[in-house]
């Protein structure tokens, strides 16, 4: 599942502020891999315990909460100017630093030789790749991500998502409103009220501070931008014109 803006409405990203994630995968245990996924070359590989499905629930609770990671060589994280994908690549292995993430939960779904299928709710840059590896290795056992979706982000989730063919046969119906993903109440303005709005003057907030921020819209209910409450005053943040 990918969210994707489209025209102005990339202005408003940064205005979304869950960036949680949550993915559905599996991790693969009796090897791990250069790339730490199914797509990389085996780098140790081991017999699987007999008793491991008993010893994954202790082994998910150690990983929730607030931690460290280390982001994979396998990543578009940058170093030096270059992504490290591309330092792997050459065959270069750099030390990285580790980066704070939040695991919110980690969930066992099921488990079947050697094979585990779970669910995780992270923060915004949590690599599952690496999860799976570090996993594996509190465990004893080397490891690897198997397949991987993608099932929210943010206020995205899969089952409002369409598939690229519906797209196509029908593109306005895939499109939804920025108040359907940001929860900005909306006011409207008269014909000069948002004249002088998209022209980036401040003017007299109609009605009271609804909020902090607000979506502004015309008379003809068009989306004008998005304003800031200064007091008795509406400041435009963003003017789409």
């Amino acid at each position: 599942m990918l969210p994707i803006a489209l025209g102005k409405a990339t202005r408003l990203i940064p205005l979304i502020e869950d960036r949680r994630k949550s993915y559905v995968f599996t991790i693969v245990f009796g090897r791990s891999t250069t790339t730490a996924d199914a797509t990389g070359e085996p780098l140790h590989e081991a017999d699987v315990p007999t008793d491991l499905e008993s010893r994954l629930p202790e082994a998910f609770a150690r990983f929730a909460g607030v931690m460290r990671q280390v982001p994979p060589m396998y990543s578009a994280v940058h170093h030096d100017g270059k992504r490290l994908y591309e330092l792997a690549r050459a065959g270069k292995t750099v030390e990285r630093k580790s980066r704070e993430i939040t695991v919110y939960g980690l969930d066992l779904i099921g488990y079947e030789r050697g094979i585990a299928r779970a669910r995780v709710a992270c923060s915004e840059g949590t690599y599952v790749r690496t999860l799976c590896e570090d996993i594996g290795v509190a465990l004893g056992v080397p490891a690897h991500m198997g397949a991987l979706l993608r099932d929210a982000s943010g206020p995205f989730v899969l089952y409002e998502s369409r598939l690229l063919d519906e797209i196509a046969r029908d593109p306005e119906a895939a499109v939804i409103s920025p108040e359907h993903v940001i929860p900005f109440p909306t006011i409207v303005l008269d014909g000069r009220g948002a004249s002088d709005f998209r022209a980036g003057r401040t003017i007299a907030l109609p009605g009271g501070a609804a909020a902090k921020h607000v979506f502004v819209r015309d008379s003809s209910r068009v989306l004008v931008g998005v304003g800031e409450s200064v007091g008795a005053l509406l400041a435009p943040r963003k003017v789409f014109v």
